[in-house]
């Protein structure tokens, strides 16, 4: 019994946290591993042990021995006995079963001859066997490689895949010494350590997997460093058009491929080269086959065969945490191509963080944002929360609306305007963002601001004028809808206030923080503010999101609206 120290662990695998405890970051920084943050909570916080955060620390080369020591080394009192057992368990449930290439056949195989059987018999993994060589090795039907990984993960034993890749078509490519602005480039050691990771110098066991680093951290350069290791024709997919055409700036400006051999594949353009870069939106569009005489209307997405029309040698999944489910359904079916997704958070809102980890592959690399944020790569963050309260007649009206309703009226309060208004004077002298949901609510705020007003109708061409404006400071505030969130380039914005957000979406904060947390050239501080109305649906939510601050190390100062204004 350890009474002075700052965890707690129980036996329904929660692990209890004490914030202001004098070792609190430490005990953080080794849960993050292998545990995943459930509630954060100002005095409190709740961590959950489960198998696809304890299969992650696995894959990322962590044993149940190092687990245990590092909870015993943290907790007050001794460790569960069944903890002991459930982390020795899962831990050695990863890599039990293999796949395997033996000529042209996919095989599985497993020292345990149980495990075998139960796989064979399972409903879940009989459509994608072929039959039984021996006690120890299924056949697999190689066209179902995903499929046959996304069963067994949800069966409790996800294989390792030890298949490898096809090789792709060649591609020479260098990374420049330097820019074509002339100035000094390098990747960074994180950067360089993280696409290390992932290729694992070729062998087997690398070419599939996730890297996890906080915006602003440079995960292209990851990518760009990643695509020089593997040398082969590249495909990468983004969250939308101005992150294309970001991807193609930085690979010409920092990589010595020609730019003739860089394409674009979007709405605008459909080139295909030994490097393209792409969307999912453009790649699940549907289009209906209105000659079938089905009473059920037939849908596909003509745009798939991209996946197939070059001989790709890698696939890049930017912002891997967006990946759309058709997008998934197509990535069971190329696992023999390499794969690397990249993100700031594997916190998934659809709850598929199984189906990443066995289609796309396991956490390669991660950083604590706060470990960068020390050493200068991503700027110092504020984070607060402002809570403002309805009216009388704003109360009446929210207590008699239907629940769907009761977020859109708080989050819509017009008590928002007057403190972002206060924020934005105080700040008047820096680059703002104010992002939100709501397009009546965010034309307010441009109209009162006097600000351009930046949402998904913006054509691309006018989206890329402003974000230009605002990089070179001729604009000092841009009012931005959900399209500012994914993947758009803005060092020198050091102040967002989010007045609305999409419910309780962790990914959201993530990436709404994300860009501000370009280091700034005077070394200054990034302010986050989130706007919530008090004892709503909107409090509710912000406590969700206030998750991925808290995974990150962050903690809120929490703020009256009424005083705020006061001072």
């Amino acid at each position: 019994m350890k009474p002075d120290n700052p965890i707690i662990v129980q036996s329904d695998r929660t692990i209890l946290l004490e914030v202001d405890h004098p070792q609190h970051a430490e005990a953080r920084d080794a849960l993050a591993q292998f545990a995943e943050l459930e509630k954060s909570p100002e005095h409190i916080h709740t961590y959950r042990l489960s198998p696809l955060s304890l299969w992650n620390a696995a894959a990322g080369g962590m044993n149940a021995q190092q687990i245990i020591d590092m909870l015993a080394e943290y907790s007050k009192y001794a460790i569960p006995s069944n903890i002991v057992i459930d982390v020795r368990e899962y831990i050695n449930r990863y890599g039990r079963i293999k796949l395997v290439r033996d000529g042209d056949e996919l095989l599985l195989k497993s020292d345990d001859v149980a495990l075998i059987a139960e796989v064979l018999h399972h409903k879940r993994t009989q459509p994608f066997l072929l039959g039984q060589i021996d006690r120890h090795t299924l056949r697999v039907d190689s066209a179902r490689r995903g499929h046959i990984k996304q069963a067994l993960i949800h069966i409790g034993f996800p294989a390792e895949d030890l298949a490898g890749y096809t090789d792709g078509s060649a591609l020479p490519i260098k990374l420049r010494q330097e820019t074509l602005l002339g100035k000094h480039f390098e990747p960074r050691a994180y950067q360089s350590a993280a696409s290390a990771a992932f290729y694992a110098g070729g062998a087997l066991s690398g070419g599939s997997g996730v890297v996890v680093l906080p915006c602003g951290a440079g995960k292209t350069i990851v990518g760009l460093a990643t695509i020089t290791d593997v040398q082969r024709a590249t495909l990468i997919l983004t969250p939308n058009t101005v992150a294309v055409r970001q991807w193609i700036q930085e690979i010409i400006d920092k990589t010595d491929i020609p730019p003739e051999m860089v394409g674009e594949y979007t709405g605008e353009r459909k080139d295909i080269a030994p490097i393209t870069v792409s969307t999912y939106q453009i790649l699940t569009y549907r289009r209906s086959n209105k000659n079938n005489k089905d009473e059920n209307e037939q849908e596909f997405f003509p745009h798939f065969s991209l996946f197939t029309s070059y001989d790709w040698g890698l696939i890049i999944y930017d912002e891997v945490h967006l990946l759309p489910a058709p997008v998934f359904r197509v990535t069971a079916e190329i696992q023999a191509r390499r794969r690397l997704g990249l993100t700031a958070t594997l916190v998934r809102e659809d709850g598929r963080e199984a189906d990443v980890f066995s289609l796309i592959g396991p956490k390669k690399y991660d950083v604590p944002w706060r470990e960068l944020e020390q050493q200068g790569w991503i700027a110092t963050a504020e984070c607060h929360e402002i809570r403002v309260g309805l009216n009388e007649e704003e109360q009446m009206t929210y207590a008699m609306a239907e629940v769907r309703e009761k977020y859109r009226i708080a989050a819509e309060t017009p008590a928002k305007l007057r403190v972002t208004r206060h924020l934005v004077e105080r700040h008047k002298n820096d680059q703002i963002l104010i992002i939100g949901q709501y397009i009546e609510q965010l034309k307010a705020l441009a109209e009162e601001l006097d600000a351009p007003l930046l949402t998904g109708r913006t054509p691309n061409g006018q989206r890329e004028k402003l974000y230009e404006q605002f990089r070179r400071g001729e604009i000092k505030r841009l009012v931005v809808s959900k399209v500012a969130n994914f993947a758009i380039d803005l060092p020198d914005a050091n102040v967002a206030i989010q007045v609305s957000g999409t419910f309780g979406s962790r990914q959201e904060e993530a990436q709404r923080l994300g860009r501000i947390l370009r280091p700034k050239s005077d070394g200054g501080l990034a302010y986050f503010y989130s706007v919530v109305t008090r004892d709503t649906r909107d409090q509710e939510f912000s406590a969700n999101r206030q998750l991925f601050l808290t995974e990150q190390g962050y903690r809120y100062i929490i703020e009256d609206a009424e005083e705020l204004l006061a001072i």
